[in-house]
């Protein structure tokens, strides 16, 4: 089975940018967006063969989600059913025979920390609601966490120590979830791979340099990672300021 994740920056932009293109050659069975910026009555988009949902933010272009799936899910879920979570459209939950795929847009902590608050308590509860998922069957994370949680995860960890991405309190609580019974399945392949980005600032040529942040992840539950066979960063695709993630999962 191949899964990718992909935070467009806007899907609407990124159609422009050769996201259909991209989406047809990767061929996956099931394709989880972030950061789509739209409600689906301002779309049409025709891809046959797939079941489409969407997870809109109430703020008009902001936030967002969306699942495209020609796997038949048994249930589709939006949110974490906790009323000061659910408006910005950040989570899908399908439930699949043998999984649960989570597409997630985690909050951005912002400049100078302003939403840490936040973003620990969102942390805190998100951890919650994915291992009483792993109670049931095991689970498969996937999105934009807005976290590089080691300094080889991104370019230049010291002049970024502390800021949003990278402070003590979110890699921390990235720690916490990984102690849960969860693997970040990129490193479990590849443990010391450098250079290995998912998200490049538009600024100073960032891109150009891969001057980069690792945010962008498959988590699985520790008794799925064996079935892990591969994970490709696409870094080559354009289209957003995110490239796009896919994962093998064997059967």
């Amino acid at each position: 089975m191949k899964l990718v994740t992909w935070n467009v920056n806007g899907l609407r932009a990124c159609l422009n940018k050769g996201f259909l293109d991209f989406f047809h050659s990767v061929d996956a069975d099931v394709f989880c967006l972030q950061e789509t910026k739209l409600q689906p009555h301002q779309i049409q988009l025709d891809l046959p063969g797939y079941q489409l949902y969407w997870n809109s933010a109430e703020k008009k272009g902001y936030s967002g989600t969306a699942l495209f799936t020609r796997v038949a899910p048994l249930e589709v879920t939006y949110g974490m059913g906790l009323e000061e979570h659910d408006h910005e459209g950040r989570l899908i939950t399908a439930e699949y025979d043998g999984f649960y795929l989570v597409c997630c847009y985690t909050p951005n902590a912002q400049n100078e920390l302003a939403r840490i608050d936040y973003r620990m308590k969102w942390e805190d509860d998100f951890r919650d609601y994915l291992m009483e998922l792993d109670k049931v069957k095991p689970v498969i994370l996937c999105g934009d966490l807005n976290v590089a949680h080691q300094e080889i995860d991104l370019k230049n960890p010291g002049p970024n120590r502390g800021s949003a991405g990278f402070s003590d309190q979110e890699r921390g609580q990235m720690t916490r979830l990984l102690e849960s019974g969860f693997t970040d399945s990129f490193r479990a392949l590849y443990p010391d791979r450098t250079g290995a980005y998912t998200w490049w600032s538009y600024r100073f040529n960032a891109r150009k340099n891969n001057a980069g942040w690792r945010i962008d992840y498959f988590i699985v539950s520790d008794r799925l990672a064996p079935r892990v066979s591969e994970q490709i960063i696409h870094s080559q695709v354009a289209g957003s300021d995110h490239c796009p993630v896919e994962l093998i999962l064997k059967d």
